[in-house]
């Protein structure tokens, strides 16, 4: 477990990016060998990616709150996370297709995602008495200090006085 920053830190990273969120909701319990083997294919596309650092993704965190699981992702762009998703000799193309066969829309799995394209400049970010998360382990983590010490100032928003 990574020690506690006890300071005001943000995050950097050089260029666009995209954050990815992927999830799945266990709609029918009692069906586990339809759910089951979605939560287990997840888990070997991230050991896959994050073995390959070479395929994009940055940094991923699975979040846990049944019966919706989330994974957030950090990609390094838009073309690697489409590259990975139809490559037929990666886990994932072969695992959608499963899932297709074994569940399609009966309703007892959901999956869903949503992909975000940030332009470099165009988030900012914000952690105080935290380990290192989310995007400052995407990317680097630096004090939020000076011009970076407000919400403004991280996103470079020129600040009206009278």
């Amino acid at each position: 477990m990574s020690s506690v920053i006890p300071q005001r830190m943000t995050a950097r990273i050089d260029g666009d990016f995209v954050v990815f969120l992927i999830g799945m909701r266990v709609n029918k319990f009692w069906k586990p060998w339809k759910w089951m083997p979605v939560a287990v294919q997840m888990g070997r596309m991230l050991t896959e990616l994050g073995k390959q650092p070479e395929l994009g993704l940055l940094y991923a965190r699975t979040h846990f709150g049944l019966p919706s699981i989330l994974v957030v992702q950090y990609w390094r762009s838009f073309e690697h996370l489409e590259n990975y998703a139809t490559n037929a000799n990666a886990v994932h193309l072969p695992a959608w297709r499963a899932f297709n066969r074994a569940v399609g829309s009966n309703g007892d799995v959901g999956i869903w995602h949503e992909t975000y394209l940030v332009k470099a400049g165009t988030y900012e970010t914000f952690y105080n008495n935290m380990p290192p998360y989310g995007l400052g382990l995407a990317g680097s983590l630096e004090p939020a200090e000076g011009r970076r010490k407000s919400a403004k100032g991280r996103l470079g928003v020129a600040i009206a006085t009278e």
